[in-house]
């Protein structure tokens, strides 16, 4: 049912509600200050229209607490704007006098069952916090996902956007899939640009310590990985380390082409007279033909 007041100020309580989801989902009607629609743009979770109205529905209430000055949404709290919904447990906002005699919402926090979803990406997490003075929406759980039409990532610790770098960090065990690629690693970073149609578009992927990429023909190891999305070219530094089926090379430097899926394996991006590429060539094992975690057709692959 729609959320009802459980305070005696019934229009100070609508407008903080209100507050609270026009600073999450796009701005602050009142004077704008927030603007954390480019927050929500990095994973295209704005509504759009900084007009549009804003509908709130928990099922316990919305609660006005005047001298902690905070506004909270209880019971499978439900926040709509245009296409983007923001769903938890509760919903908190807390807000501040600002210098033009107004009031401004400078913390947010999301708990319990955290979804956020727009037409084209949904995010989950167990609890979300959007600070507005740093710009940072921070997604926590014990596993937090981002999903959108293409790729999936997935995170142990945490799941950050940082409004102003246009960034995206996902830390602890992180992964992102997509189609039968997968990349891992202790964390990973997205960056954004605007598209031709003004959303961002996530243009580069960053991997770092214990990188992992896996494809269906090859497993590739390294300390640090950086993926180019427009050219589809992976290049890998630090203990490389490239298998395919019952062949291991080892360097320090590696380039790999999802789109040709050709690989180059150097001693360094550049240079001469480092550390000399090696290859280790094994005959196939017969008694591996069956080991589970190797791709079709490479017996002797080692598991991923």
């Amino acid at each position: 049912m729609t959320a009802r007041a459980t305070s005696s100020g019934s229009v100070p309580f609508v407008l903080g509600a209100v507050l609270c989801l026009a600073a999450w989902l796009g701005g602050d009607p009142g004077n704008g200050s927030l603007a954390p629609a480019a927050m929500a743009q990095g994973f295209s979770l704005s509504g759009g229209d900084s007009d549009a109205p804003i509908a709130i529905e928990a099922e316990q209430g919305i609660e006005w607490q005047r001298e902690k000055q905070v506004y909270i949404a209880r019971g499978n709290a439900r926040a709509s704007r245009g296409d983007v919904t923001v769903y938890a447990d509760s919903l908190t906002a807390h807000y501040r006098s600002d210098p033009g005699g107004g009031t401004e919402i400078w913390r947010l926090e999301a708990n319990g069952n955290v979804r956020i979803t727009s037409p084209t990406e949904t995010a989950y997490g167990d609890k979300g916090i959007y600070d507005a003075d740093s710009g940072v929406l921070v997604l926590t759980g014990r596993i937090v996902r981002l999903e959108t039409p293409t790729e999936e990532i997935t995170a142990r610790q945490s799941l950050e956007y940082w409004e102003e770098k246009r960034m995206a960090v996902a830390r602890g065990e992180a992964v992102a899939v997509r189609a039968d690629e997968r990349l891992r690693a202790d964390v990973l970073v997205a960056y954004f640009r605007e598209g031709e149609g003004g959303e961002l578009e996530m243009y580069r992927l960053e991997a770092f310590r214990d990188v992992h990429v896996s494809t269906p023909t090859e497993i590739l190891r390294a300390d640090y990985g950086n993926y180019d999305i427009e050219s589809s070219i992976v290049t890998l530094t630090g203990s490389v380390k490239i298998t395919r089926c019952n062949t291991q090379l080892n360097g320090e430097y590696a380039e790999m082409n999802l789109n040709t899926g050709v690989s180059r394996l150097l001693s360094g991006p550049g240079t001469e007279g480092g550390q000399p590429v090696q290859g280790l060539f094994l005959l196939q094992d017969q008694s591996e033909v069956s080991a589970p975690g190797r791709p079709a057709g490479c017996e002797g692959q080692p598991a991923s």
